[in-house]
């Protein structure tokens, strides 16, 4: 069954539409990411599924039912912001319990709630505390426990740990990933960062300008991107795309060599930087000058001046010899190439 269904879903303000047609099925249990470009629509979406903004046009379902001019109070959906929002006069308990407490709900049931959503989030010492004698890490994790004891149809996460220092994020996103195994509840997720993306989604839904590029499993996306878009949105550093022609079935790049099999119509080659190899000069299918070496421990990163190709990125395992200046051929992993016609649409 469907928690939430988008049929046709757009947004208007005045002339300006900002969200064009959007058809989507968010599964009960399915734990789903909008990513995109900053003013793409992703938080906007994310908005009218919740009832913060008004769907212009389309349907919107929840679990069953239309719910397209529903109150954001009657959707059954829970909330989490970048913003914690957390009353500072208030208890960690009293912040968790305070919806219910509004609802009328019987003290015994609000302890029984908060104590249950405190038990998950691991803030069972914590119950009695003020927000400001709280981490950043712990205050989000009240916010997401006030979002707990509603027991929602769905959560709805609009960027939450982007004020978060670097190891939060990590602790945190390790967090959301088994709080969702624990409720098996849907959770719709809206972020820029595509490591948040790649690591917490079932299935991502990568948006365009109000639509929708491209939706699939993290490994669909990285390995099968449905256009150029997609390719280069999505991994990091992203993908390597060159100009190519095609004729009677090879492939040839500027300055470079080429090779047999590729579809009829490709303009551009794309390869990830993990699916080149580094050979001597003269060797592989172009040669190009290394301008950056980026150590990162496990893997370096070689940028290089590919000449009439661009800027090329190269993943390599651990250090290498290769010093900024050294030229260097570098071949392409045949089976991982996509090809994308002049639209922006993959070909392979």
């Amino acid at each position: 069954m469907s928690a939430i269904t988008l049929k046709a879903v757009e947004k208007w303000y005045g002339p300006v539409q900002v969200i064009k047609g959007i058809d989507l099925e968010v599964h009960a249990g399915e734990f789903v990411v909008f990513v995109g470009p900053s003013g793409c629509g992703k938080s906007t979406l994310l908005r009218m599924i919740g009832g913060l903004e008004e769907i212009s046009r389309g349907q919107l379902m929840i679990a069953g039912r239309d719910a397209t001019s529903e109150a954001p109070s009657q959707r059954g959906l829970s909330m989490v912001f970048q913003s914690y929002a957390l009353y500072p006069h208030m208890s960690v308990a009293e912040n968790m319990g305070f919806s219910l407490k509004t609802a009328g709900a019987p003290k015994a049931e609000i302890d029984a709630k908060v104590g249950a959503a405190a038990e998950v989030l691991k803030l069972e010492e914590m119950l009695e505390r003020r927000p400001k004698d709280l981490s950043g890490g712990q205050r989000q994790r009240v916010a997401i426990g006030r979002s707990i004891v509603r027991d929602p149809t769905a959560f709805l996460f609009d960027e939450p740990l982007s004020n978060l220092d670097a190891a939060l994020r990590v602790e945190m996103r390790y967090e959301i990933a088994k709080l969702h195994q624990r409720l098996e509840k849907a959770m719709i997720y809206v972020t820029h960062d595509q490591v948040e993306a790649m690591t917490l989604a079932d299935r991502i839904v990568v948006l365009d300008a109000g639509r929708i590029a491209q939706v699939g499993t993290p490994r669909e996306l990285y390995e099968r991107p449905a256009n150029l878009f997609v390719a280069q949105f999505i991994g990091s550093p992203k993908m390597n795309v060159m100009p190519c022609t095609t004729t009677g079935g090879r492939w040839s790049i500027e300055g470079g060599r080429g090779d047999e099999n590729a579809p009829e119509g490709a303009v551009h080659l794309g390869i990830r930087p993990e699916h080149i190899e580094v050979l001597p000069a003269g060797q592989g299918d172009c040669d190009v000058r290394l301008d950056v070496v980026e150590y990162l421990g496990a893997d370096t990163f070689l940028v290089c001046d590919g000449g009439p190709l661009g800027r090329l990125t190269v993943r390599v395992i651990g250090n290498t010899v290769l010093r900024p200046g050294a030229v260097c051929g570098l071949r392409f992993e045949r089976t991982m190439m996509s090809f994308f016609d002049a639209n922006g649409q993959t070909l392979r």
